[in-house]
């Protein structure tokens, strides 16, 4: 580095050293509540929600303003972006002493987050000053200034004790605005920095630094700081909380501790910076994901009593983690995350050298948002478990998934060097000694290199004839996954009778969970079938539907079974709700634009179905035992003289998914043309088509999913003298059918025309069951509550298609104002990409309905003893969709107007 020619050992030093100790100082301002915030509590009466809001609300702050931090300490120079951040965050920490209602502490701790956004500022100044051969090291000591959070809670304490939260206050208010005159008086601007005004060279604009974000790769070092840094932040925050509440100890005693995992988890990051410049990034992080996974199931094991009915009579003994061993392990993992945090950013400089600023920014405000949305995280899951060990049982699902996804990345990076060799390969091994060169491939993967379904020949006489044998595989694996995903409908239903003694807030919360993870998990896999391959993803989402599956077929058979099992295994049905977008998204591919939107309304419509299958077929199969002593015993329904095999619900699909994933992975086809990286699927994020239409779609399949899940507890809620389930099945069947049924009237009039219509049909509808409910002791009021809800599902069901129809006409139009230079095949091409990708992540956006739907009835009823809350909500939410609908598509002068009114007429291409 040229920049790097005249700067001594004395200089590099002198901006290590001090950089450091002032970060130190910010670390220990960002995690004050850590300490004070005990004492808050115990002032204000808070609960541990609003407990983990408070602490968490400064680690908000400061992880947002970090990527904005970084650019700008790219433009302008580490050294006044750091020094005039220290001078904010010491007033606010000042005039915090100030505060005395809960709202003005969470708006003063706004202001003192702004400390936590200095690491990306002193990543990006530090970095200047040293060889990438010694980043990792330099980073990793600079990193150590984490050890501020063991300076708060070693002394803080005592400060807190003897003068009261406030003094603690303005003691780290004082220290912080004297760092910033020490750094100021110190330190000198970075050698890039300097070159750049030697050279009259002008700083990069905003989009220009923003431009590698668009890497998964970028997303998935945030993911690993999430965890490494994220999770030791929570932690540093809630330990003392954990401490005092588990243990009982006094906050002195707590706040000891609490330090005896924030140093190491501080100081041993300048070791992992070695160990990363010495054997790799790579390996360092193998180590700390692996050692955590363990560390955290140890960990999160709560305490247990045993039974054991012996030979001579009852063993009995307790399962429980002393403080010993509990210190010990948090010391083992605070010692690897150490290692992890510098593993991390030591990728950013060797693959960003130009972005350290950018990347080293996000990365920093993904950890630092996991500092934020972990606290309280862990307050509402001790507030929904009643499990202290609760926080540990999170963590160790997050470092999981980040373990599992480096892995994975890592193999496939392999894998592409290595591809074309494992090509010639066979499928089976013991088939390698007769191998010749005409079976090349022929038992490879079913890639399909040549792909023209738009050349009318190449379709007659072999492309229709594949395509519609993928539609045919994804359409049963498709429906299967609305079945699991939607099977808590049904099941909560039945839990209070057969002897779980869960509240009606619980049961709408395993109703709506579903919804929550399903809805989320789709936004990965709208991405993934141009990633993986869609016979290979498919597959695999196929396969996952088996462990909810059967773990709701053994939960249900035990009414000890506790609720925080039924919660995880309420979010694992959400691997059945992920596969919609994927599925979607692959089909989307096979087929031709006149063709397309046929063969999406078949996958979707006969998809959705499983959600009216689920309703029908369980209800019916749990009332015997089909699967004999293999399925194991009844239930014993209270008071009646009734029998249920509740756990046939989740027992019954196991058999189709076999089936089903053996079909799609010896049937099914990759189309090589359909690979594409996150990167190249990113655009649509800045498509302002793309918010609008997951607005739309949100308030059609958002709402055929989330009545569905909901529709047969507020059934049994509202009229408990009804037998709802032999009803419930209706709904989901009727939205199902209407929405593969009604394709041809968006083509006909026009998506956005029918969009507008199905809105006003559907606020109709809701202010017809709130009128039923408002004389719901009327004999006939069921059957009138009942006909408004069949309008609705109905109405979503065509909302459904014509929503899907407008995306392709959409981008089409679109094109021609962001490609004008372009032919007419590549805006095609573009445009057929993007509408890919829209239908995917706006079908992830809408899942979220199957959460917040049920969810909202039941705070509804929780709140004021009825659903009716909930369900004006949802009439001005139509209300609003009336609206977009109209400003942005189909008034005179809208995007859609002339195109469906036939003065402008891009070639059709229906979709569902």
């Amino acid at each position: 580095m040229n920049d790097l020619a005249t700067v001594s050992r004395g200089d590099q030093t002198r901006a290590l050293g001090i950089s450091t100790l002032a970060f130190t100082v910010c670390f220990a301002v960002w995690t004050i509540f850590s300490i004070i915030g005990v004492g808050i509590r115990e002032q204000l009466g808070l609960s541990d929600t609003q407990f983990g809001l408070l602490v968490g609300t400064p680690i908000l702050t400061g992880s947002l303003t970090r990527i904005f931090l970084g650019i700008w300490t790219d433009q302008y120079g580490g050294r006044i972006v750091y020094v005039l951040v220290m001078v904010l965050a010491a007033a606010a920490t000042f005039l915090l002493s100030y505060a005395d209602t809960y709202e003005m502490l969470l708006l003063a701790a706004l202001g003192v987050g702004l400390a936590g956004g200095s690491f990306a500022v002193g990543v990006a100044y530090v970095s200047r000053w040293y060889p990438k051969e010694k980043q990792g090291t330099a980073l990793g000591i600079f990193g150590a200034g984490n050890v501020g959070a063991a300076v708060t809670k070693f002394v803080a304490p005592f400060v807190m004790v003897a003068y009261g939260w406030e003094m603690v206050a303005q003691v780290w208010a004082i220290a912080l605005l004297a760092s910033a005159a020490i750094f100021w008086f110190t330190t000198s601007d970075d050698p890039a920095l300097v070159e750049r005004r030697r050279r009259g060279v002008k700083a990069r604009g905003a989009l220009l630094e923003l431009a590698p974000l668009k890497n998964l790769q970028v997303w998935r070092f945030s993911l690993y700081y999430f965890f490494v840094f994220g999770a030791f932040v929570a932690l540093a925050l809630w330990l003392p909380r954990y401490l005092v509440g588990v243990y009982g100890m006094d906050i002195k005693s707590a706040g000891m501790l609490a330090a005896f995992y924030s140093v190491p988890a501080s100081l041993f990051r300048i070791y992992g910076g070695v160990l990363s410049d010495k054997y790799g990034a790579r390996r360092v992080m193998y180590w700390t994901f692996g050692v955590s996974v363990v560390c955290l199931f140890l960990l999160s094991y709560p305490a247990t009593d045993y039974v054991v009915h012996g030979i001579t009579g009852d063993i009995s003994f307790t399962l429980a983690m002393g403080i010993v061993p509990f210190v010990a392990l948090i010391f083992v993992l605070g010692f690897f995350m150490s290692l992890g945090k510098a593993a991390v950013y030591k990728h950013i400089p060797v693959y960003y050298p130009n972005h350290i600023g950018a990347v080293g920014g996000l990365v920093g405000m993904m950890g630092g948002l996991g500092g934020f949305i972990l606290p309280i995280a862990f307050g509402a899951m001790n507030d929904l478990t009643g499990i202290w060990t609760s926080c540990f049982m999170l963590l160790f699902a997050l470092v999981a998934t980040a373990l599992a996804w480096m892995h994975l990345s890592i193999r496939r990076m392999e894998r592409d060097v290595a591809d074309a060799e494992l090509r010639k390969l066979p499928e089976l091994p013991e088939m390698r000694e007769i191998h010749t060169a005409k079976e090349v491939g022929a038992l490879g993967p079913s890639l399909i290199e040549d792909w023209r379904p738009e050349d009318k020949q190449f379709w007659e006489e072999k492309g229709r004839k594949i395509a519609q044998r993928n539609l045919w595989l994804s359409i049963p694996s498709l429906l299967l996954s609305f079945a699991v995903w939607m099977v808590w409908s049904v099941v909560v239903a039945k839990l209070p009778l057969i002897g779980f003694a869960l509240t009606t807030d619980q049961l709408f919360w395993l109703a709506a969970l579903p919804g929550l993870s399903g809805a989320t998990l789709r936004i990965f896999y709208s991405f993934m079938p141009p990633m993986f391959g869609g016979r290979l993803w498919t597959t695999l989402a196929t396969w996952s539907l088996i462990v909810p599956a059967l773990g709701i077929g053994f939960a249900v058979q035990n009414p000890a079974t506790p609720y925080p099992l039924f919660v995880l295994l309420a979010l694992l049905c959400g691997f059945g709700g992920g596969n919609f977008a994927s599925s979607m998204a692959n089909i989307s591919f096979f087929f031709p634009k006149a063709e397309k939107g046929n063969a999406l309304a078949l996958n979707a419509g006969l998809g959705n179905l499983g959600v009216s299958v689920v309703q029908f077929v369980v209800p019916l199969i749990i009332t015997a035992g089909v699967f004999g002593f293999i399925g194991g015993a009844p239930q014993q329904v209270a008071n009646a003289n009734t029998q249920l095999w509740l756990q046939n619900a989740g027992f019954i699909w196991v058999p189709f998914i076999v089936a089903s994933a053996f079909a799609a992975w010896f049937g099914m086809n990759d189309i090589a043309s359909m690979k594409a990286s996150f990167a190249e699927q990113a655009v649509i994020f800045q498509r302002r088509h793309n918010w609008y239409m997951c607005w739309l779609y949100t308030g059609t399949f958002g709402s055929f999913i989330g009545y569905s899940a909901g529709f047969p507890l507020l059934m049994k809620l509202q009229f408990p003298h009804i037998d709802a389930l032999q009803f419930a099945f209706l709904g989901p069947l009727v939205g199902a059918l209407s929405r593969s049924a009604t394709g041809w009237v968006s083509d006909r009039f026009g998506g956005g025309r029918v969009t507008l219509w199905v809105f006003v049909a559907m606020i109709v509808a809701v202010l017809g069951v709130l009128y039923f409910l408002s004389i719901k002791q009327h004999p006939m009021a069921f059957w009138g509550f009942f006909a408004m809800f069949m309008v609705l599902f109905f109405a979503t069901g065509v909302g459904n298609a014509s929503t899907f129809q407008m995306i392709p006409a959409i981008m089409r139009r679109e094109m021609d104002r962001l490609m004008p230079g372009a032919d007419a095949l590549a805006r095609q091409r573009q445009a057929d990409k993007e509408s890919a990708a829209i239908i995917g992540f706006t079908s992830a956006v809408a899942a979220y309905g199957a959460f917040f739907i049920p969810k909202s009835y039941g705070s509804s009823i929780a709140l004021t003893g009825g659903p009716e809350a909930a369900l004006w909500a949802f009439a001005i939410f139509y209300a609003t969709c009336v609206a977009l609908t109209w400003a942005v598509y189909t008034r005179k002068g809208g995007l859609l107007h002339d195109i469906e009114r036939g003065r402008r007429a891009p070639a059709a291409t229906p979709a569902e």
